[in-house]
């Protein structure tokens, strides 16, 4: 068995019997490693911002269909976003989508498109693989922000978007937790946003990869919290806006 091969059997064998609801993430990798993070200082939460703007990764057509090659079945995750949509829009915070798609040769995804060649699947003239999936289809005035990367920043406007807004925190949410979410996260702490992601907001093609990759957000790019809680969050946000038209009608 190749190095490559002990690892993903590794990594599948955490993913197995795990309970989200039931079990913090950090319990997978065992009491020793939790209390090693703990003492180390890793995992400070740092919490909301004043100004939030939902992120919706990847979730095109081709990632919900499990005929593709990128593809799972996203249901679960899909019944989520669209839950935080509908607060996010409801506080009237900002929305982005992002999509992924390449010319027919590859030769505008570089490398990445040689490490992972099911990507060429996503084809800049299909929208039936590209566009985002009807089920949390954008609003009018939402942005699909289109990359060609993993990070929805790398060679994007969105951080330029999110500034002229005056966003300061971002909930991530999409696919996949180990590939795009992840590098999103990454560069969003380091363009300085805080970042907040919905356990059951984000999903992968496995849950060993999946939790390894939540834990280890949890533990250095941003606060990896329970649905409910971001909802509840999202929801005051709601009410305070709601509250400010009705000062500025007065």
């Amino acid at each position: 068995m190749s190095g490559q091969d002990e690892l993903g059997r590794r990594m599948a064998e955490l993913g197995e019997g795990f309970d989200p609801e039931l079990q913090g993430i950090e319990s997978r990798w065992g009491a020793d490693t939790e209390q090693l993070y703990r003492e180390k200082g890793f995992g400070t939460r740092i919490g909301w911002g004043e100004r939030p703007a939902l992120i919706v990764i990847d979730m095109a057509r081709a990632f919900c269909d499990p005929s593709y090659k990128v593809g799972c079945d996203q249901t679960a995750t899909l019944e989520a976003i669209s839950q935080l949509l509908a607060a996010a829009r409801a506080a009237e915070l900002p929305v982005y989508y992002t999509t992924i798609a390449y010319l027919p040769d590859g030769q505008d995804g570089g490398m990445f498109v040689q490490k992972i060649p099911p990507l060429l699947e996503l084809q800049l003239d299909d929208p039936g693989s590209t566009e985002i999936d009807p089920r949390i289809a954008p609003a009018e005035g939402e942005v699909i922000v289109e990359k060609k990367y993993a990070s929805a920043f790398f060679g994007t406007s969105l951080v330029s978007m999110l500034v002229s807004r005056g966003v300061d925190t971002l909930v991530l949410t999409g696919c996949s937790t180990s590939g795009c979410v992840r590098a999103s996260a990454i560069d969003a702490v380091s363009y300085g946003f805080r970042v907040i992601v919905p356990e059951e907001a984000v999903s992968d093609r496995a849950p060993g990869p999946h939790y390894a990759n939540l834990f280890d957000i949890d533990a250095k790019y941003g606060d990896v919290e329970p649905l409910a809680d971001v909802l509840e969050h999202l929801g005051a946000v709601a009410v305070a806006e709601s509250g400010r038209a009705a000062s500025r009608v007065r």
